[in-house]
Order: C-alpha cells, then sequence, then structure tokens
C-alpha cells in the first residue's frame, strides 16, 4: 500500500521523501507520552493525529489517577481511533516490586489496554522473571512493549549489553524494545549532555542487534527526531513524542520539512 497525502492534496503532491509506510504498519511506528490530556482534549487531538499514531503511552504512573470512568473512556476512545494505548513501565515496576504482577496484568487487560510495557528503569527484574512478565502479559492477549536502559542519569549504558537485552527480549515475544530517554533525552541512553546522538553508541546497538526494525528509539526533541530519521530512514520507531509534535514529525518522515525535503533531494541527484 502507497502513502499517500490527505486530499485534494493528492492530486498534486506526493511525498518527497518516499518509503513512508501508511497505516497498518510494521515500521516507522510513533509513540506518543501523555501526561494526562482530558477527554475533550483527547477526541480533538485524535480527530487530528490518529492517521500518524501508532501508541499512546499514559505516561509514569498517571494511569490509577484518572476517575476510573474517564480512564476507561479514554482507553475506548483511543483504540475506537485504531491507536493502542498502554500504561507507562514504571508502573508495572511498582506491582512487580510490590509482588502484584499477575493481578497487574489481569487489571490491566480487564480495564481495555492494548499492550504492556515491561522495563527495568527504575528496578532490576531479572532476566528469567522479566521473560516470564512478556510470557504471562501475551497468555492475556496483551501486546508487550519491552524498555531498555535505566532512567539514572549516572548509570551504566554500554551498547553491547543493550543489544543483548534487545535480543532476549524479541527471542520472548516483545514486540518493539524501547531505548530509554526519559522526557529530556539528555545525558541517557543515545544522548549526550546536549541531547545530541551518541553516534558510536547508536552505531554499536544497530550492529549487535538482528533486527533493528523492532528497536523503538525514545526521541522527546524534536532535532533528535530529525537527526534519526536522516540516520535510520522515514520508517525509523520513535517514541516519547510530545501530542503536540505529531503533524511535524510526519512532515519530517515523508520530507515535508526543510531537513529530510533536502535529503530527498540528495538522494535523487545521487540516483542519477
Amino acid at each position: 500500500m502507497e502513502y499517500h497525502l490527505q486530499s485534494p492534496w493528492n492530486q498534486y503532491l506526493k511525498p518527497p521523501w518516499p518509503g513512508r509506510q501508511p497505516k497498518p504498519r510494521q515500521g516507522g511506528l510513533t509513540m506518543i507520552i501523555d501526561k494526562g490530556l482530558d477527554l475533550d482534549t483527547t477526541l480533538q487531538w485524535l480527530s487530528l493525529n490518529a492517521d500518524h499514531v501508532d501508541f499512546v503511552k499514559l505516561g509514569f504512573g498517571t494511569a490509577p489517577l484518572y476517575p476510573t470512568e474517564q480512564l476507561l473512556k479514554k482507553i475506548s476512545l483511543v483504540k475506537s481511533f485504531g491507536v493502542d494505548i498502554y500504561p507507562g513501565g514504571t508502573l508495572l515496576e511498582i506491582a512487580f516490586h510490590q509482588k502484584q504482577t499477575e493481578p497487574f496484568l489481569d487489571l490491566v487487560q480487564e480495564m481495555g489496554f492494548t499492550y504492556v510495557e515491561v522495563s527495568s528503569g527504575t528496578i532490576e527484574i531479572e532476566s528469567k522473571a522479566r521473560e516470564q512478565i512478556i510470557t504471562q502479559a501475551q497468555t492475556l492477549g496483551l501486546g508487550v512493549l519491552t524498555e531498555v536502559g535505566k532512567k539514572d542519569n549516572h548509570a551504566p549504558f554500554d551498547p553491547k549489553t543493550i543489544a543483548r537485552q534487545i535480543e532476549a527480549d524479541l527471542a520472548s515475544g516483545a514486540y518493539q524494545v524501547i531505548v530509554e530517554a526519559r522526557e529530556s533525552g539528555r545525558s541517557i541512553g543515545i544522548y549526550d549532555a546536549t541531547g545530541s546522538v551518541r553516534e558510536g553508541v547508536l552505531q554499536s546497538i544497530l550492529d549487535h542487534t538482528t533486527h533493528p526494525e523492532h528497536i523503538m528509539w525514545e526521541a522527546p526533541q524534536v532535532f533528535q527526531q530529525q537527526k534519526l530519521l536522516a540516520r535510520l530512514g522515514p520508517n525509523a520507531n520513535l517514541g516519547n513524542i510530545q501530542p503536540g509534535d505529531v503533524l511535524a514529525l510526519e512532515a519530517t518522515r515523508i520530507g515535508m520539512r526543510s531537513d529530510t525535503f533536502r535529503l530527498s533531494i540528495q538522494e535523487v541527484s545521487s540516483d542519477g
């Protein structure tokens, strides 16, 4: 299936940077972080952005803070627009720490969430337990996203170790593995103190994974999104996108922003 602009634009223009997958897609996934949008705002936001979004993450432990009726309505609303929704991984870590993993997963499934995130951003969840959680979630019919890397800026981030965990999670059945960057995208994961991509770290992860198309890179800053798309192509999976940045990100993905428009021109020139 070919990616098209909205009518009537598609009669006259086509994306300068080809290759973007339309929904439903397996690559070029966009995950946004929702820190508490109300129902009316969520409806308006989805009406504008749903075609360009694949996952909504209710950040951190915000899900239990919603009035239950509103949370259930929000989950149903997001799904009605063909977008998956899940609670942030910190919530599962808290459940694991309190020895409530199984009832937590049951509740996530009962409430209608479509995915769950398995992470070790704050506490350690050893490999066997991590694998068991992934299996338990899938048994309940939940999709699984995992996350690698710590939320502590001072924690070590060895790309080879990260790559091994990515491979293990995918082998256990995770759909995508998210590389941690928090909301700041600075001094964490693949980013340095200024938020710039550490090229050597990024390349090392890519060199030591067999399915980089199943990695989702958290990229909260717009310039990080532009860099990763230029580096990895329009179908790089990106997460922790702010709700208000979705259309700008999609424009970047298809070459309708200067950085990638210029790149598309250069690619055509080099092919010629």
